[in-house]
C-alpha cells in the first residue's frame, strides 16, 4: 500500500482527489505540522461466511458461570 502524508490545512483543497486515491489503495496520513493525527484508508470488502467453520463456540456458551468463577476460586 502506498502512503502519502498531507498537512490538515491542505485537506479542504484536495478532499475529492484524496478520496479517489484512497479508493485506489493509497493510505493518506494527515498531520498537524510534523505530528500525524489521522489517516484515510480504503474500506475493505467484507464477505459473509468467508471463514466459516474456523471459529467454534462451546455448547454451554450461554450457560451461567459458576459462583467459583465470580469469587476467583479455581475448580
Amino acid at each position: 500500500m502506498i502512503t502519502k502524508t498531507m498537512d490538515l490545512h491542505e485537506l479542504h483543497k484536495n478532499l475529492k482527489e484524496l478520496i479517489s486515491q484512497a479508493t485506489s489503495g493509497t493510505e493518506i496520513i494527515f498531520t498537524e505540522g510534523k505530528t500525524p493525527v489521522a489517516r484515510l484508508v480504503p474500506i475493505g470488502q467484507r464477505v459473509a461466511g468467508l471463514h466459516s467453520g474456523l471459529i467454534m463456540t462451546s455448547n454451554d456458551f450461554d450457560e451461567p458461570l459458576t459462583d467459583d468463577f465470580w469469587i476467583g476460586e479455581k475448580a
